[in-house]
């Protein structure tokens, strides 16, 4: 079938999105809103008889005193990525980027391709011979996401590399946690925890622990503790500036695709997180938190009220976003990993980030400028 890719207005992008029960969060149109320093697209793919069957955010990054563009499709674009003509659906979407002055395109495509459960993470993690996660082998495979990287690759589409010790590559995270909600009570999701994670959730409600929701005027709060959690965890933090602006943003398109919750005690905000929704599924996207009265487990019950109200909302997956790779005992991040599988879920690794240079000498250029960054 040959489609036909043209831009689309916000209201056809968010209707076609609302129709889907997951899509990234990042694959809405007020997610372009978020970013100002690059100019967002609403596209469209539309079959032979007009319908719309496809549709991706794209946002543009000029590069400097030039008119040429990196193009980026964050966790997207939504289209039908088992299709027997995968190549009818890029390629369209290729020859409309370069016309608009790219000079190369990454994309990040919303397929799976290995899972790890809980138990095989634990394992792992004891074991002093598996240094990094995509060594050890996996609790299921999705053949037809292998079958799809290697149609990119005869495309000319190149896979990003996982980049740093820990396994994280530039752009969106390559692997994720996940807690499955589908067909399962809250009481079933609960019992899949492990008994530290219990006891912690039972030691916080009997400490006093309340979760509650914050709204705009409480990211000043949510954002003095994550700064404290950057210079704990060795991470650049964003300004306050880009929270405030993705709260705008996210919720002037719907009121509840943003919320921010707040741990208190005592009057003392411990921790604090966001959480995004579209459809079925729902992600913790940033939390941070104080060294502060740790005991009291502000994580735990943050986190667990969070889930609580994903459960309520009707999600089928509960996404806590980037996991490391490395599973080596004095990783810093091996702690947070620990954290995560503690809630009985499972480890997911996606297809990765790809580029397609259009433009090959500005696409080295570009790569070898954000390397010595």
């Amino acid at each position: 079938m040959n489609y036909r890719l043209k831009a689309i207005t916000r209201e056809e992008h968010l209707a076609f999105v609302t129709a889907r029960a997951s899509v990234s969060h990042m694959q809405v149109p007020s997610w372009g809103d978020v970013k100002p320093d690059w100019r967002a697209k609403s596209l469209g793919w539309y079959d032979e008889d007009a319908n719309l069957v496809g549709a991706g955010l794209v946002l543009m990054r000029p590069l400097p005193k030039i008119k040429r563009y990196l193009a980026y499709l964050p966790e997207g674009p939504v289209i039908d990525w088992t299709a027997a003509d995968l190549e009818q659906w890029l390629e369209p979407m290729l020859a409309y980027l370069k016309e608009e002055g790219a000079f190369s395109v990454k994309m990040g495509p919303p397929v799976v391709a290995r899972c790890w459960s809980a138990d095989a993470i634990k394992a792992a993690i004891a074991d002093p011979q598996a240094g990094q996660l995509r060594e050890v082998q996996a609790t299921a495979h999705e053949p037809r996401a292998f079958d799809i990287a290697d149609r990119l690759r005869r495309m000319g589409w190149q896979q990003t590399e996982l980049g740093g010790e820990d396994g994280f590559a530039a752009g969106q995270p390559r692997f994720v946690f996940q807690v499955s909600f589908a067909g399962r009570t809250l009481e079933e999701v609960q019992r899949g925890f492990n008994q530290q994670w219990r006891r912690n959730i039972k030691k916080a409600e009997k400490a006093g622990v309340k979760v509650v929701q914050g709204d705009y005027e409480d990211l000043p709060a949510f954002y003095s503790l994550y700064v404290e959690t950057a210079e704990r965890d060795r991470f650049s933090p964003r300004p306050l500036a880009y929270f405030q602006r993705m709260w705008t943003a996210l919720r002037a398109e719907h009121e509840d695709r943003m919320r921010l919750y707040l741990a208190q005690h005592e009057g003392d905000v411990l921790a604090a997180a966001t959480m995004m929704i579209v459809g079925e599924h729902i992600w913790y996207s940033y939390g941070a938190s104080t060294s502060r009265k740790r005991e009291v487990q502000p994580n735990n019950a943050i986190q667990w009220r969070m889930m609580s109200d994903a459960h309520a909302l009707g999600a089928s997956v509960y996404d806590f976003r980037g996991i490391t790779d490395t599973l080596e005992e004095d990783n810093h991040l091996l702690g947070l990993l620990r954290f995560k599988v503690g809630t009985g879920g499972q480890a997911v690794e996606y297809l990765g980030e790809w580029d397609y240079p259009l433009n090959k000498v500005l696409h080295k250029a570009f790569d070898l400028y954000m390397s010595r960054r």
